[in-house]
């Protein structure tokens, strides 16, 4: 491991924000801020010139916004960016990540107050996780609309007879796991018999808008999930932000329940908990998919799903933004198979 200090290169047209994220790295000496930048025309400079590790970028900026510095930059100069964004600009955090950013960062206003704990946090973390990063290349760019016949043609839930899935997929990601999510859900067809439940780490004023932009990439009709929802054929449903979602089997009928994390969560939502609660309500006929992300959310459930006759897919190394969740289930030995992240999209496809 590199003991070079990460480069981090600071842009945001408030020079208070500019500011108060470089004091936060000073009592960091594993990170050096090597450049800060008010628009994103200075940001491209500085960042073909300095060549940082990590880029915090704020979206709303004079001269050249965020967005189109994120393409210029990913197609040029492939760099790890951290979105620092306000709660009100959730659709402009989903474009970035889909434009390549790493992941993002939420503040309550436009300024970072010097007393922003939290918020000083969560970008302390989320830089140093640069260190956990496989070679960064983005992901690729994403057409608008689903490619696949009958993708847009839905049928309303209402008054729609219930169907059993004949499988569940079970979900645990986090960081790039939106990004890798998107991918995965544009390949699932409108005549799957089967049913995905998503546990994404994700703030919770962030998981109904990442839900309907699922929605609007492919075929199954995706929500954020309420407690009761049904678990039906070609639909997905996402844990809601800061809730724990648990599958449970009623008579005939699926559904989810919605609850707040128990002690024993160590991350919330908890993938554990879904995956466990998957391999109880559908034994062999569960899948369990841990994509990217850090730490080793998922194990657990992958064993139960393991020990249930169920199947497991960790994403792969070589896809992976980040290998902590997937690795963490092949070290433990709960995989059945490590699968490309294309691949992983094509086997629940074919479903």
């Amino acid at each position: 491991m590199s003991t070079q200090p990460i480069r981090l290169l600071v842009v945001d047209d408030s020079a208070l924000n500019r500011r108060n994220i470089t004091e936060v790295f000073a009592a960091y000496p594993e990170v050096e801020v090597v450049g800060k930048a008010g628009d994103g025309e200075e940001a491209l400079r500085l960042a073909t010139q300095l060549k940082p590790d990590v880029i915090t970028l704020d979206l709303e900026m004079p001269r050249m916004d965020g967005f189109t510095f994120l393409r210029i930059l990913m197609s040029k100069q492939p760099t790890p960016v951290i979105v620092v964004s306000s709660y009100s600009q959730k659709e402009n955090v989903f474009k970035a990540l889909e434009l390549g950013a790493l992941d993002f960062v939420t503040k309550p206003n436009q300024q970072i107050s010097a007393d922003a704990t939290d918020v000083k946090e969560q970008i302390v973390q989320k830089v140093l996780l640069v260190r956990s990063l496989r070679a960064f290349s983005p992901p690729p760019s994403r057409q608008p609309r689903p490619s696949f016949p009958g993708a847009e043609a839905k049928a309303p839930i209402l008054g729609q007879a219930y169907q059993t899935p004949t499988h569940l997929v079970a979900i645990g990601s986090s960081t790039g796991g939106p990004s890798a999510l998107l991918d995965i859900f544009s390949k699932l067809p409108a005549t799957s018999t089967a049913s995905i439940v998503v546990a994404q780490h994700m703030p919770d004023k962030f998981t109904r808008t990442f839900a309907e932009r699922l929605d609007k990439r492919g075929a199954f009709r995706t929500q954020e999930a309420s407690d009761g929802d049904l678990v039906r054929r070609a639909s997905g449903l996402v844990c809601p932000g800061r809730q724990c979602m648990e599958v449970v089997s009623e008579g005939a009928e699926i559904k989810v329940t919605i609850s707040p994390p128990a002690g024993g969560d160590r991350y919330v939502p908890s993938a554990d908990r879904l995956l466990r609660s998957a391999a109880k309500a559908f034994g062999s006929r569960t899948i369990g998919v841990i994509l990217t992300g850090m730490g080793d959310d998922g194990v657990e459930g992958a064993r139960a799903i393991l020990e249930a006759g169920g199947t497991v897919i960790a994403e792969s190394q070589e896809t992976a933004v980040v290998f902590g969740m997937p690795g963490a289930a092949v070290r433990a030995g709960v995989v059945s198979k490590v699968l490309p992240l294309k691949e992983i999209g094509d086997h629940l496809g074919a479903i």
